[in-house]
């Protein structure tokens, strides 16, 4: 088997998946020969941002339509995504990681997570599967593999806090380095909670993703 998974929250760094994110690691997994499906949840997302101003626009939009944006219409509904079907799961960031798969911006320390994304998390943590979680999305880690798993999201205090209060484990790390808890097979790096380039964020999802598939040749 040489399909992975990629889970996106919608489309647009502020309500949504960060593009330059979902398009960065896609390039990455095609170009180390792996193949891919995107996923994403069939739910209307948490709120629209005006990627101009910042400001909410009181829009009702689906996660999946807008996440098929990126995907080219090549996309399935998350509740499709089976563990078993693929080697690895990537998880893109963006800050529809903390609306539309928890609730993270609005609960910060009281975390939880949607069920649809939980159980599919959970799927891959449960038959061990390699993974890769960037940016904002290594907060989820800690109520998915529980108390102890090692993370990275850079430099970021309050956040890194957030996560070492869930349960888990912060290592500090530039942009164009990863993380590996080879014990639960999982590969973080900070993405665009530190770049301030498309090029700075290349270097560490390039590395995520071999470093992810260097887990996959192992199993």
């Amino acid at each position: 088997m040489n399909k992975v998974a990629v889970l996106l929250s919608g489309n647009g760094a502020f309500d949504g998946a960060e593009i330059n994110e979902a398009v960065l690691t896609l390039l990455a997994i095609e170009e180390s020969g792996l193949e891919y499906q995107v996923f994403a949840p069939n739910r209307n997302q948490h709120q629209v941002i005006n990627h101009i101003t910042g400001n909410e626009m009181f829009e009702i939009r689906n996660i999946m339509v807008e996440a098929a944006r990126i995907a080219r219409g090549n996309i399935q509904p998350v509740t499709e995504c089976k563990a078993s079907d693929f080697s690895a799961l990537f998880v893109v960031g963006g800050l529809g990681v903390a609306k539309n798969f928890s609730n993270f911006t609005l609960k910060g320390s009281n975390l939880s997570i949607q069920q649809d994304i939980s159980f599919v998390c959970h799927d891959f943590k449960n038959i061990k599967k390699p993974v890769g979680y960037m940016c904002i999305a290594p907060v989820l880690l800690p109520l998915i593999y529980g108390e102890g798993v090692l993370v990275t999201i850079g430099h970021d205090k309050d956040t890194a806090a957030c996560i070492e209060s869930f349960g888990g484990q912060h290592k500090f790390t530039d942009v164009d380095q990863t993380v590996t808890d080879f014990e639960n097979k999982v590969v973080t790096t900070p993405a665009y909670m530190l770049a301030s380039s498309i090029s700075e964020a290349k270097k560490g999802i390039d590395k995520l993703v071999r470093e992810v598939k260097k887990l996959i040749c192992k199993e």
